[in-house]
């Protein structure tokens, strides 16, 4: 009961913020090209930036988008830059941009990613580049060649409601169901739950490898879809729209070198230090288990940036430890990349560890992608 006395005014401010929205009281636009977002309801953990980048891989891939202009849009969360910024795709400091988008860059420099707080500006920049040279509200933005995008995938951007998707993709952590959170800052929830309705795809993130019918029709239930079908991955929102609920799990691929000085050799160590900024290292640290030793962890809040403090105690342990591996995130090793306090010791050990993220089955895969091509 406190609790809910405790939550109550920021439960009543977004109660009224989505009203107004869903009523039309605030203005909310459509951009000019199709728009995919990619957003979640809690803060952090379910997976965004490997959802959107196979998303991105998936439009590549399609007859139909595959030889357009594709372009990222994010906030870029923690960044030192204002306004409109083209993301580099050899960028090495995570600061000015982001760690996910200095990620997403990296790994498909074929697409146009660029970070911007007001989504509709950016969305609005990347329909019109031309604009870069003489708008006042671009005077800050570094690199103002940019090709004209035909279809945006916007990063995080289900909050960000004066910007109307055309496609709302939400991501909801396996380990973590929405009916058993609670609004910030006493649980995880950034806004209602009950915003699940307006997505057209639901994606139950990090999951077990299977899942039987029964308990995803236990998901289904639990994000009020109704008369949803295990076969179909069709159901109806409690609003009453067609929606899709499908389920990934995370991949592991093999280790990666950050730095062109790391010496392969430190992979076949059986020790291993854990290094990373991110919600949760749970998943990552049972996979790193299998093979190693983890004899010191390092653990950071998300998007921590990293200080000469933290990378002083990583020192310390590599004396201690002059045989062990060093491992990370991709997400992490974007943000250490450009760390001038990242010593010659660091880079010669320190390896990142990608991910994809796969459905559950073939066929889930198939209606993802038909389903989101085919609402394009």
């Amino acid at each position: 009961m406190i609790d809910k006395i405790l939550l109550f005014p920021y439960w009543l401010t977004l109660r009224l913020r989505n009203l107004f929205y869903d009523k039309g009281w605030k203005k909310s636009v459509k951009a000019e090209v199709p728009t995919v977002c990619v957003g979640n309801i809690t803060v952090g953990g379910t997976g965004k930036t490997p959802h959107t980048e196979m998303i991105l891989r998936t439009l590549l891939q399609s007859d139909r988008w595959g030889y357009s202009n594709i372009a990222v849009l994010s906030r870029g969360y923690k960044r030192t830059t204002k306004g409109f910024q083209k993301v580099p795709w050899n960028a090495a400091e995570a600061d000015m941009y982001g760690d996910e988008p200095v990620q997403i860059a990296g790994k498909l420099p074929i697409v146009t990613v660029a970070v911007d707080a007001d989504r509709v500006e950016g969305c609005h920049f990347l329909c019109h580049p031309d604009e870069l040279e003489t708008s006042k509200k671009a005077r800050r933005c570094k690199d103002k060649v940019i090709p004209k995008a035909d279809i945006i995938v916007l990063d995080d951007a289900f909050q960000h409601r004066a910007l109307k998707a055309d496609i709302n993709i939400v991501l909801v952590d396996y380990n973590r169901p929405l009916q058993k959170d609670k609004l910030l800052p006493l649980g995880r929830l950034r806004d209602l739950p009950g915003r699940v309705k307006d997505a057209d795809i639901l994606i139950v993130t990090k999951c077990p490898s299977f899942l039987d019918e029964w308990e995803k029709g236990k998901w289904a239930e639990s994000l009020h879809v109704s008369d949803y079908s295990p076969v179909t991955c069709k159901g109806r929102s409690a609003g009453g729209k067609e929606q899709t609920l499908l389920f990934t799990t995370v991949e592991y691929k093999p280790m990666e070198p950050v730095f062109e000085e790391a010496d392969s050799r430190f992979t076949y160590a059986k020790r291993l230090i854990l290094f990373t900024g991110i919600a949760k290292d749970n998943v990552l640290r049972s996979y790193l288990s299998d093979s190693y030793k983890i004899i010191k962890r390092f653990s950071y809040p998300d998007h921590h940036r990293f200080t000469k403090g933290d990378l002083r105690a990583l020192g310390k342990a590599i004396k201690a430890n002059p045989t062990a591996l060093i491992c990370t995130t991709e997400k992490d090793a974007a943000r250490l990349k450009g760390n001038p306090k990242t010593t010659l010791e660091i880079k010669k050990r320190l390896f990142q560890v990608p991910i994809e993220v796969q459905f559950l089955t073939p066929e889930e895969k198939e209606i993802f992608e038909s389903t989101l091509l085919g609402m394009l």
